[in-house]
């Protein structure tokens, strides 16, 4: 509802992990995918398939419904989850401000947001898993994002246990993040990651003030990027 005589401050530029990704990969290809949408990455069979088994066991992990037979295999994972104590949260959504302070998610002062596929809160610790079903690829950076929301969003947490969980490979990656030096366990502390993650923040959010988004030939381009009028397309680098 608008009130006559009040002016709504501005709308904060906002970002994800998947945006930095995807512009790092490719500054074009995000800006036709990610802002435009001129274009349209479907993803194949692979995603279709991610999709799927996120759902499968969101509804499973939360006690809707048992995993499907496609998916029964990873019941130890749906087992691990419900025997875990504390507080149980599934594809939690979570917002940061720019100077780190809890908003929500559709705010007008949101800067990060995030979602966590499943979030443990107990007592000073937390945890949180990010299903994934392609090959391993360490992401840290990922994971210290999703710690990061957790401290913002719950001040008694001082460490937080941030895992992806391998499905495909039957294992799991995690990463140990603690809220403050004072915190005496040997954990990277949260704003050490900040200090080497925010000049690419900025880089990204340069380009969005400037619409500054060019190519950038890679391994994406002769199968597997969907914007056919960039002059790489079909043929990556040369």
């Amino acid at each position: 509802m608008k009130i006559a005589g009040v002016v709504a401050p501005p709308k904060e530029w906002a970002w994800s992990y998947s945006k930095l990704k995807n512009y790092e990969t490719c500054p074009k290809r995000h800006y036709e995918v990610d802002i435009t949408k001129a274009f349209s990455d479907a993803g194949g069979e692979a995603l279709v398939e991610g999709n799927q088994a996120h759902d499968a066991l969101a509804k499973a992990c939360s006690g809707q419904v048992p995993l499907p037979t496609k998916f029964s295999h990873y019941q130890a994972w749906v087992d691990r989850i419900q025997g875990g104590t504390g507080e149980l949260l599934v594809e939690q959504k979570y917002a940061i401000t720019r100077d780190f302070r809890p908003t929500t998610y559709f705010a007008r002062d949101v800067w990060f947001r995030g979602i966590g596929d499943i979030v443990r809160i107990n007592g000073r610790g937390a945890l949180v898993i990010d299903w994934k079903t392609g090959k391993i690829v360490e992401e840290p950076v990922q994971l210290a994002l999703m710690a990061a929301c957790i401290f913002a969003h719950y001040p008694s947490v001082e460490v937080v246990r941030s895992e992806f969980v391998w499905l495909r490979e039957e294992c799991s990656t995690p990463e140990l993040f603690k809220r403050s030096a004072e915190v005496k366990i040997d954990a990277t502390i949260i704003s050490d990651v900040w200090v080497k993650l925010l000049p690419r923040v900025a880089t990204l959010e340069k380009a969005s003030q400037t619409l500054t988004y060019p190519p950038k030939p890679g391994g994406l381009c002769k199968k597997y990027c969907p914007v056919t009028s960039c002059p790489y397309w079909g043929k990556g680098a040369r």
